[in-house]
């Protein structure tokens, strides 16, 4: 396999002193004795401080540092890792490398406008930060039960086509990173279906800005229903592959089984979620223990294993994608059922228009809309104008609402100063809670274990680095 993998013993590190006795320019002793090695606690402060420290000792180890810019990071992720020989002795995650301040930037945008802004945070994820963001801002304005059904029945719809499509990366980018490249050709290949789906219904592949306050940008568009029933059969058929592929293949459980372990008893220590918690057995899905957007209306399962450990964590993707696909039918039903109702709350002060229709011109605005505002009704066009521009008014308070997102348990608490923009949009991402499992799983283990660890926890860095 290969890595991009550095030591930071370099003749540029600062304070190295290579005249040291028994120490190399490179920081590595030549004195195999290393009873009673001293060992450190690193509490903050320059990592180059406590390299310097640690050559003193002239003990035979060595610390490298796996990213930035590794292909197996999940993105710039940079692991530093303590090695004797092949075993990792410390491993520390450093994160900060994507920081793109969406949630200071949401600050300076309408209520409306941060949908924008939030679902590029884990751009795998995009459906569940927009609904967490607008369910937190429907809660503040006190009018989550006056969500139309239909609204709510696309919502969950979107977000089980995402589960699957992000789990379906997971799954991709695992297998890639262990040398099994035909699993990530299977698994994007299954995943184009879904993002065929969304572009289809939103206008957009990713980053999608679709589930708006009060509902959703648009109504899914004619046919849709049809097309979705055959991407589900399809899909089907390319999960049957994937399964048969990986789940009793030697090689797969060679690299997994074992590997990773974390049990019960640390994720709750760390506050992991998602497929790593119920990888120990914990049925823990907020869709049951705590159900938004009608989703204790829906027959679905919560999938467990005891195994604690990376095999495990991706039969559990694998189980939920076949639930997944099950809730889908059952919106796809109620679709058919709720056809021709509203999918935007009746509150004119809070509902952008969302009966859309493509115009002459190719875009998405209403015809009957424009002719209203532009040639009836003063009143409408002036409304109109202030709700795009000035956004609406959302009382003072703060409200905390979580999901259940692919990964674990997404929550936005968004707070409010009575005005037309967030005072404070903050975002519980599972990547950032879940990478903090790292060293838990990877220290003692061998330094491509740390590959299959970093790969079950399934971290993406736009969500850790927001």
């Amino acid at each position: 396999m290969t890595t991009h993998d550095e030591t930071i013993y370099d003749d540029s590190s600062p304070g190295l002193d290579s005249s040291l006795p028994g120490a190399d320019a490179y920081g590595a002793s030549v004195d195999d004795d290393t009873a009673g090695a001293r060992s450190f606690t690193v509490s903050g402060g320059d990592w180059n401080d406590l390299v310097d420290e640690a050559t003193a000792l002239h003990e035979e180890r060595i610390v490298v540092n796996m990213g930035p810019q590794h292909p197996s990071t999940h993105g710039v992720l940079r692991l530093i890792l303590e090695l004797d020989g092949e075993t990792v002795t410390e491993a520390r995650a450093g994160i900060g490398y994507l920081h793109t301040g969406i949630e200071k930037n949401m600050e300076f945008r309408t209520w409306t406008q941060g949908v924008t802004f939030c679902t590029r945070m884990d751009y795998l994820t995009p459906m569940f930060q927009e609904t967490a963001y607008c369910l937190s801002i429907e809660r503040l304005l006190g009018v989550t039960d006056r969500i139309p059904e239909r609204a709510s029945v696309i919502r969950v719809m979107m977000m089980e086509l995402t589960r699957m499509s992000s789990h379906l990366i997971a799954l991709g980018t695992g297998g890639m990173e262990m040398g099994a490249t035909t699993v990530m050709t299977v698994g994007f290949r299954e995943r184009e279906r879904i993002l065929r789906v969304f572009e289809a219904i939103t206008g957009l592949r990713m980053n999608n800005a679709y589930i708006r306050p009060g509902g959703v940008a648009q109504d899914v568009p004619h046919g849709a229903v049809a097309m979705v029933r055959g991407v589900i059969s399809e899909l089907r058929t390319g999960l049957s592959e994937l399964e048969k592929l990986l789940v009793e293949n030697p090689l797969l459980k060679g690299r997994t089984v074992g590997v990773g372990y974390l049990d019960l008893t640390g994720c709750v220590a760390l506050g992991v979620t998602g497929p790593v918690l119920r990888s120990t057995g914990l049925p823990h899905d907020l869709r049951k223990s705590a159900p938004y957007c009608g989703y204790e209306t829906y027959d679905f399962e919560v999938k467990t294993r005891t195994g604690c450990d990376a095999y495990d964590r991706l039969r559990i993707r694998i189980d939920e994608m076949y639930e997944s696909l099950k809730i889908v039918e059952q919106c796809l039903e109620r679709l058919q059922r709720t056809e021709g109702q509203p999918v935007m709350i009746e509150d004119k002060k809070i509902a952008w228009p969302a009966q859309l229709a493509i115009g002459g011109d190719g875009q998405g605005n209403s015809l009957d809309h424009i002719r209203e505002i532009m040639g009836t009704s003063m009143e409408a066009l002036i409304h109109h104008f202030k709700l795009v521009t000035e956004g609406f008014r959302v009382p003072p308070g703060q409200a905390y609402v979580a999901v259940e997102s692919a990964k674990g348990e997404l929550g936005c608490h968004a707070v409010s100063d009575g005005g037309t923009r967030p005072y404070r949009a903050h975002f519980r991402d599972p990547s950032f809670n879940n990478l903090q499992a790292t060293a838990a799983m990877c220290e003692g283990s061998q330094v491509a274990d740390v590959i299959v660890a970093v790969a079950s926890i399934d971290p993406v860095m736009g969500g850790v680095d927001r």
